[in-house]
């Protein structure tokens, strides 16, 4: 059996009547697809998939790191404040599950598209490495929650000082007692990044 959708922005009342007369069809009413309006779809993203294609929200959206909540005992110096913020920026454009290592000047690793957050971690420490560059004194960045503390131990395990995530796993309080026990600054941003 096979199934037709049809997405279009609006619908008449005789393309309506038409396409309701079939079987096996789901017609969906996206109005920010119109067509000729540009301005309307740049708020969306398409991705093809087998058999089909993946609409979603466009990630416009942006937060205020200085009011950010700060969940560790140490709060970020000057220096990884910066570098939290370059790092935030970076993530929201890598493919998740995404983590980033920076200074406030500088992308030192990118970890993505893995299965698991701490393999990202690792996956960016190594590319960091095969740069030649140092994860030691950088900041870590994650698109979403971290699931685990593992990620937390993993980036302190490499050095960094400082992590910025959304926040938002039942497992909350135990990575931030891993920031703490590793005595990291960790904001959560309350917003994920999440880029298919």
């Amino acid at each position: 059996m096979f199934t037709e959708v049809v997405v279009a922005p609006d619908y008449t009342r005789e393309a309506l009547d038409i396409l309701t007369r079939k079987k096996n069809v789901r017609l969906l009413k996206v109005p920010e697809i119109a067509l000729g309006k540009s301005a309307k779809k740049q708020f969306l993203n398409t991705r093809r998939v087998v058999g089909g294609l993946l609409v979603q929200d466009r990630d416009l959206g942006d937060v205020d790191l200085d009011k950010a909540a700060v969940v560790t005992k140490r709060k970020p110096t000057a220096d990884e404040m910066e570098a939290l913020k370059f790092a935030w920026k970076i993530v929201k454009f890598v493919k998740s599950n995404a983590v980033v290592y920076a200074a406030k000047d500088q992308l030192v690793g990118v970890g993505a598209g893995q299965m698991s957050r701490v393999d990202s971690s690792r996956l960016a420490i190594i590319k960091a490495g095969n740069a030649g560059l140092s994860t030691k004194g950088t900041v870590v960045a994650s698109d979403a929650f971290f699931p685990f503390r593992d990620g937390i131990d993993e980036a302190a395990r490499a050095g960094a000082t400082a992590a910025i995530q959304p926040g938002g796993s039942v497992r909350d309080q135990e990575v931030i007692e891993a920031a703490d026990e590793h005595d990291m600054a960790m904001i959560f941003t309350g917003m994920r990044h999440f880029r298919h």
